[in-house]
């Protein structure tokens, strides 16, 4: 039973605190610099949309606001079986502005499909992966693209702020994590390369883009992994940014993670040479992404072993396990919890990450699929 606990205990610390320990100590020795420069090669904007009238007007004016070359930048949207306004808007917004270009699909194809279709119409050097809710502030792009002067560089991730741009990024729940989250891939990044990239703003060189299998659901992990495959560097520069609301409501966010979590599971299938020396960020990959997958049953195993454990040691240990759920709870029923409102606060956020880790589990044992929605 001690074997458990500390086997447990250790896969626990080390998803959690050891790997950014290490990438902390690896970006402070081992810096690997960027040759960045103010360069503007032509640059297509691509994005996929499904019923998205409540927000798309706002995203291409957005788009046609950016710091960059008018006559070097495009927008190429795919609707991908819209039943509402929204291939009016793409109508009426194209008509005004030659910039943009845009195709359907009667029916809904899922999100990969379209972008297979969106990349192969691009005409830009450099493609930019967008979604239809966020916003990208003015200078983002051309700050994103001053890192593909550097001839080792594949693609770069720009940085998904959760907030109000007036009043700055959330420090609460999905918002505290996503700020320690950021501070792994800035390290991943300084010293090697990131394990993907924020889905809602990043560039690729058109040239190493590869064609996406149609099922997948992370996107934007799987074409980072494709260029990591051809020896080109991932990057993230927390200097582009683009902003997105902080709480789109529990329901939305748990669905959210859970597909996530399901398409890491989803990955190794569809691309089994990720875990093999193709892929050069094998180590970084397992440790950040996989991981995560099996703390669930680690973090199980250590309240069981520690219940049957009588050393104070142990006792302790269970104790700290029961607080530690015991302010998650709190945090769901929103007790005025004082100062303890925040630790509260990332109990539950580090409890719903390790639910929807046991759900995407259960989606893989049994085969249920979970589909790209809007």
């Amino acid at each position: 039973m001690k074997w458990l606990f500390w086997g447990a205990a250790v896969l626990v610390f080390y998803t959690y605190a050891g790997y950014p320990l290490w990438l902390w100590l690896r970006a402070r020795r081992f810096v690997v610099p960027v040759l960045r420069s103010n360069c503007t090669p032509s640059i297509s904007v691509v994005m996929v949309v499904r019923n998205e009238d409540g927000v798309l007007r706002k995203k291409l004016l957005n788009l046609t606001l950016l710091n960059y070359p008018a006559d070097k930048l495009e927008v190429v949207v795919f609707s991908d079986g819209s039943t509402d306004g929204t291939q009016v808007i793409l109508s009426e917004f194209a008509a005004a502005e030659p910039r943009l270009r845009w195709m359907a699909n009667p029916e809904p194809r899922g999100k990969a499909a379209g972008l297979n279709d969106a990349i192969s119409a691009a005409r830009g050097e450099i493609v930019i992966f967008s979604d239809a809710r966020q916003q990208i502030e003015t200078d983002a792009v051309r700050v994103l693209v001053e890192n593909f002067a550097d001839p080792a560089v594949g693609c770069v991730s720009g940085e998904l702020m959760l907030g109000d741009p007036a009043q700055g990024e959330s420090e609460k729940g999905m918002g505290m994590y996503w700020r320690v989250e950021k501070k792994i891939r800035e390290m991943e990044s300084a010293s090697g390369s990131v394990i993907g990239a924020t889905g809602a703003f990043y560039a690729a060189r058109h040239e190493l883009l590869e064609p996406i299998p149609e099922a997948i659901l992370l996107d934007d992990v799987y074409i980072p992994l494709t260029i990591l495959r051809q020896h080109k560097r991932v990057l993230f520069d927390a200097r582009a940014r683009a902003w997105d609301v902080a709480d789109l409501g529990s329901s939305r966010e748990f669905a959210r993670k859970v597909r996530t979590l399901s398409g890491n599971y989803q990955l190794v299938q569809l691309a089994p040479w990720s875990l093999t020396a193709e892929n050069p960020e094998r180590f970084q990959f397992v440790s950040h992404k996989l991981l995560r997958l099996v703390s669930p049953f680690a973090l199980a195993a250590v309240l069981v072993s520690s219940f049957f454990l009588p050393q104070p040691i142990y006792r302790a240990a269970l104790l700290a396990q029961l607080v530690l759920y015991g302010l998650s709870l709190m945090a769901i029923s929103s007790l005025a919890l004082g100062p303890l409102t925040r630790i509260a606060d990332a109990a539950l956020t580090f409890v719903v990450l390790n639910t929807a880790a046991l759900v995407a589990f259960a989606n893989f044992v049994t085969g249920r699929k979970v589909a790209w929605t809007r």
